[in-house]
């Protein structure tokens, strides 16, 4: 089974405020300003994003295996079952990144630390520098 290594994050200047996600699916790098919103919509939002785009990259995506690295406890958390989705707005997007996860061939979460995942960091500050100037 081939393996796909994705980086994801989203981040938010104020909580809410402006939001921006950055994503590195293998060595391919994508970044996207995504409003006003949160920093745990913004880094589930990131999630959706990275494995959408891995489907676009890779045809044959049912058969992958996805590694996706994340600095967010929460949404580690939630997605490994340690912790249950209580609010409301990230059960949405909750079910969506489940429903993509079924998609392929298998899908695992790990959590790393911020000095681990500085380039998709970069990404998202790129997009919000370059939106509010």
């Amino acid at each position: 089974m081939n393996k796909v290594i994705i980086f994801t994050d989203g981040g938010a200047r104020g909580n809410p405020g402006p939001a921006a996600i950055g994503v590195l699916v293998g060595e391919k790098q994508f970044g996207k300003y995504i409003g006003e919103t949160t920093n745990n919509v913004a880094e589930y939002s990131a999630a959706i994003f990275a494995l959408e785009k891995t489907m676009e990259l890779y045809k044959n995506y049912n058969e992958l295996s996805v590694l996706i690295n994340t600095d967010s406890e929460l949404m580690y958390k939630q997605n490994i079952g340690e912790y249950r989705v209580k609010d409301p707005g990230l059960r949405v997007l909750y079910a969506e990144l489940q429903d993509l996860v079924k998609k392929f061939g298998k899908v695992e979460f790990k959590h790393v630390r911020r000095e681990y995942n500085k380039l998709a960091d970069k990404i998202v500050n790129q997009e919000l520098d370059r939106k509010m100037g």
